[in-house]
């Protein structure tokens, strides 16, 4: 259907018209309100406004639509690189219209100068006491030079997840710290989480990067259950090793 537009008249009122047609004397217009073709003695018209506006909103109107193609272009867009992301549960930085997996780590807990493999099936029993959460090497292998990475992070399960900021300890990184009450049992987790936006992007399917460039160092994405020592790590570091 063709846009109604307003016809003006020189005393401000005006007419709502399909479409008009300037003759010698007089304007023919069709009335988008009665659907006949009416007339009006051209110098009741004023012809500069009426065009003025039908300008404006032909601008508008070619504005929205520009605005309406670039949101569905990025929307597609999204939506194909998502279609792009493994399925396996994991970790994957987001290089140009690449896409890098980051490798799981294996955690360790070290109580009391014991060291012991933490496995998600069996997790270790905790001991009442403090103990760290580690990773072995003083550097990761996978490191990247931007300084606000953007990550992809498909979850084993619904659990909490962050960027966090390891610790370097000689030839090991420590992930977090945990106290454990001596009656209550109850276990504290104590690790350097760094802010971040997240969005989710599908089912268990996130994406994560930090609210502000990070100083060059040793991270990692962690997936765990608070309270429960089970965190999975992908550790990645920004700038060259150390």
């Amino acid at each position: 259907m063709a846009q109604t537009i307003r016809l003006y008249l020189k005393d401000g009122n005006y007419q709502l018209a399909r479409e008009y047609q300037v003759l010698l004397d007089r304007v023919k217009y069709l009335s988008a309100e009665r659907g006949e073709w009416e007339e009006l003695p051209l110098d009741l018209v004023d012809l500069e406004r009426t065009k003025k506006e039908a300008v404006a909103r032909e601008e508008t109107i070619k504005k929205e639509a520009k605005e309406q193609d670039e949101e569905d272009a990025a929307i597609r867009a999204a939506r194909e690189e998502v279609g792009r992301i493994p399925q396996e549960h994991g970790a994957y930085y987001i290089h140009g219209e690449k896409l890098d997996p980051l490798k799981q780590a294996e955690v360790k807990i070290v109580n009391d100068k014991k060291r012991n493999i933490l496995k998600i099936i069996s997790p270790i029993p905790m001991v009442p006491g403090k103990s760290t959460v580690e990773v072995d090497g003083g550097a990761a292998q996978f490191r990247i030079t931007e300084d606000r990475p953007e990550f992809y992070f498909r979850l084993s399960d619904i659990e909490g997840f962050a960027i966090v900021k390891l610790a370097p300890k000689k030839t090991l990184r420590v992930v977090e710290n945990v106290t454990v009450l001596q009656v209550t049992q109850e276990t504290t987790e104590e690790r350097q989480i760094v802010p971040t936006f997240k969005k989710e992007v599908g089912e268990q399917l996130f994406k994560i990067w930090p609210e502000m460039p990070l100083e060059p160092g040793e991270y990692a994405l962690i997936e765990y259950t608070e309270g429960a020592v089970n965190p999975q790590i992908w550790d990645f570091g920004v700038g060259p090793a150390k």
